[in-house]
């Protein structure tokens, strides 16, 4: 039978509730949870939400959650090997200096091509208009998906409790989907493994090896020396 929860069904505007609640006929709050659909690659996103558009459902309120690798415009920080530090310290005005882009996101967020949605839109759509409106796409991501009914991103950032803590995401009660899942096993490995090369090793041990020598904190650095000397 026709949907009845979400908007779509009838043509009417999306729920602009942000804590995405509607009222039942006895007067109690039923929670409408939101659908997160997690792929192994941004290129899988383009493509599920191109699909996103030939159906019924085109037009219910979504976004996507990315990088700061694709969803960077300021022309500095983008072109920057260390994105995500310089974008903090561009917020936090360490250097007397903050990102213009950030204070537009809320244009990027209320403009008619997403709000409501006249059809299910992409990254480059995202990137693209917000380049236009001089808007950062991050962080209109973000905003966006306090309203969102679907929420695309990456499998890392439902499984990795770090990123989802950032994102603040909260999976609790809501609807996880996992395109392609054979492949978890290995995205959970990768968020919790760490690679060092054999030089950081040899430079670690030697700054270990000068803390020891001088006294400084000697229980805590003798058996991170150690782990450096056991694996080099």
């Amino acid at each position: 039978g026709p949907c009845t929860e979400c908007s779509c069904s009838s043509g009417k505007e999306p729920d602009k509730d942000p804590s995405h609640t509607k009222k039942k006929e006895n007067g109690d709050r039923l929670c409408v949870p939101k659908i997160f659909f997690g792929t192994r690659t941004h290129k899988q996103i383009t493509q599920i939400s191109r699909e996103l558009k030939r159906t019924a459902y085109s037009c219910v309120p979504m976004t996507i959650l990315s990088s700061r690798d694709y969803t960077c415009i300021h022309p500095v920080v983008s072109n920057s090997s260390n994105r995500n530090e310089m974008c903090v310290e561009l917020l936090e005005g360490k250097h007397g200096r903050s990102c213009s882009y950030y204070h537009g996101v809320h244009k990027l967020c209320e403009h008619h091509a997403l709000q409501p949605a006249p059809r299910a839109w992409d990254i480059e759509d995202l990137v693209s208009l917000g380049r236009k409106l001089r808007a950062c796409p991050y962080f209109a991501a973000r905003e966006l998906m306090v309203g969102a009914d679907i929420v695309f991103c990456p499998y890392n950032y439902l499984l990795d409790p770090q990123i989802r803590d950032s994102m603040d995401i909260n999976l609790k009660d809501q609807v996880v989907i996992l395109d392609e899942a054979h492949n978890i096993e290995d995205c959970a490995r990768e968020s919790v493994s760490y690679g060092v090369t054999e030089s950081q090793l040899r430079a670690a041990r030697e700054e270990l090896e000068l803390m020891v020598s001088n006294s400084i904190r000697q229980k805590h650095h003798e058996p991170l020396q150690a782990v450096c000397c056991s694996l080099l």
